[in-house]
């Protein structure tokens, strides 16, 4: 028996097919079906930890929430995680493969596949329908031979695909006519339709560019959806367009918190609520400008790339403007990778992240990391040793710290110390992502900042609304009947039973 599904493949990066395919979870979900997403191939630092063991594409995760269940290994069973600009680090069903460069992942991916499909027969055996995602362009024809992430997947499965082209970027016609032109024959005749996506203003004034588009292309349109306000709400896929992601605030009394955005930043999902906050400026500090003198916090995300990042920290000039901060009475916070960075010391003996060797830290914290082989991923749960409300988030490193600071714990974690705080309390460092989407934590941390009043924010109830606010945009703009036709129509043997 063949399970439904349907592919999303966008004509290029970024035109939404994450956050449509997350809107299509949810509706399907809502329509009583037993939906699971999946992305064969992702490239991405933003990433989660799964309920077994493992990590995949923040993205991922969110389709896992609107489908109502856990994130599994198995719904991204490829992550490449950036280090260099020609390396990556490889990650497989969950666990660390070890990093490649690109030339040599090339090698690797008979081997992937194996394990894509392995990973997608394991999820048909478990839905009614699965919502698939495709990486980068459907049209990359140079890097179709061995292609695991697009039409070499759905070639192999059978899976129907749907193209998605982003008309806020202009050029939708020619994307999409330009797709059909450049496609061999019989990745064309995979596509079942199309959709527009982030179309502003009244839709029906593109019904001629519709035209247009399927008279060129034989393909049906399933849709335009129009500009989704509340996307913001829900956690980005990359860090492309990250410098919009930070917010205003409100008001003279605003929290000002400076974040300086490092080349191979990660996980930067962890800023999010607190971009929600009222009275909080968050900035997005580029290179070539200095941080902000008049920040209350300055927060060093997490990296991909923690020596790499750190230097580039240097030569910015930043640590000059940390220092001065520090001098003025400001607070500084270290995430994970900018936990390490706070340190004396960083040690990289096996090349871990590149060529071996070392690099100083910023010795704002009496501790030092050496870098290992080992990622420790694992959600976890505690307290606030500074202000003792609840918190929850997850692990994902690798590197252990040591150090006289380690005493002073920023955390409680299940009756163990985790983090380190320096003597004075206005350096703080932590292994864990996600704290700011506690409520309560998150205002007891703030308010230690500046007085405040609680906002009301509730971070996940949030995300739960922002949600099912997409699945009703994506029914009244979308065809969904159709597409749920198109998920029907796979053709051949489920990859489980074979």
């Amino acid at each position: 028996m063949t399970t439904p599904a349907i592919m999303l493949q966008g004509t290029g990066s970024d035109v939404g097919k994450s956050m449509l395919a997350a809107g299509l979870c949810r509706v399907l979900t809502r329509r009583g079906l037993v939906v699971r997403p999946f992305k064969p191939q992702n490239m991405s630092n933003n990433a989660a930890v799964t309920s077994d063991g493992g990590e995949i594409g923040r993205a991922q995760a969110l389709q896992a929430r609107a489908c109502c269940v856990s994130a599994s290994i198995h719904m991204n069973p490829v992550l490449l995680k950036p280090e260099a600009d020609n390396g990556s680090q490889v990650v497989v069903q969950g666990k660390r493969l070890g990093s490649f460069r690109a030339r040599d992942y090339w090698g690797l991916k008979p081997d992937l596949m194996a394990a894509v499909l392995d990973s997608f027969a394991m999820l048909e055996q478990q839905a009614d329908i699965l919502v698939v995602e495709g990486a980068g362009s459907a049209a990359e024809v140079n890097l179709r031979k061995g292609d695991i992430a697009n039409m070499g997947f759905a070639e192999v499965t059978g899976v129907p695909v749907v193209l998605v082209a982003d008309i806020d970027r202009g050029g939708v016609i020619a994307n999409l006519v330009g797709t059909h032109a450049i496609l061999p024959p019989q990745d064309a005749a995979r596509v079942a339709g199309y959709i527009i996506n982030k179309f502003r203003g009244d839709a029906a004034l593109f019904d001629d560019g519709l035209s247009a588009i399927s008279d060129r292309t034989g393909w049906k349109s399933f849709g335009v959806v129009t500009w989704f306000d509340q996307a913001h709400a829900l956690p980005a896929e990359d860090s492309v367009g990250i410098e919009e992601r930070g917010s205003a605030g409100g008001g003279e009394r605003a929290i000002k918190i400076a974040v300086p955005l490092f080349p191979r930043i990660a996980n930067h999902d962890d800023l999010d609520p607190l971009a929600m906050e009222p009275d909080v400026s968050l900035v997005m500090v580029r290179p070539g400008e200095p941080l902000p003198g008049d920040s209350d916090l300055v927060i060093l995300p997490g990296s991909k790339s923690t020596i790499g990042d750190l230097e580039h920290f240097k030569r910015e000039g930043w640590d000059i403007d940390l220092n001065a901060h520090l001098r003025r009475g400001g607070h500084v916070l270290g995430l994970c990778g900018g936990f390490q960075m706070l340190g004396t010391e960083i040690d990289d003996p096996q090349g871990i992240e590149g060529k071996a060797g070392h690099s100083a830290g910023l010795g704002l914290l009496d501790v030092m990391t050496t870098l290992t082989p080992e990622k420790r991923l694992v959600e976890v749960g505690g307290v606030g040793v500074l202000n003792g409300a609840p918190v929850a988030g997850y692990e994902m490193h690798i590197g252990v710290t040591t150090g006289a600071d380690l005493v002073r714990p920023f955390l409680d974690i299940e009756q163990r110390g985790e983090g380190a705080v320096s003597s004075d309390g206005r350096v703080m460092g932590t292994y864990v992502h996600g704290i700011f989407a506690s409520d309560a934590f998150r205002h007891a941390f703030l308010n230690a900042l500046r007085e405040r009043s609680t906002s009301g924010l509730a971070y996940h109830q949030t995300v739960e609304r922002t949600l099912d606010a997409l699945a009703d945009h994506l029914e009244a703009t979308l065809d969904i009947d159709a597409l749920i036709e198109i998920a029907r129509s796979r053709k051949g043997s489920s990859v489980a039973a074979q």
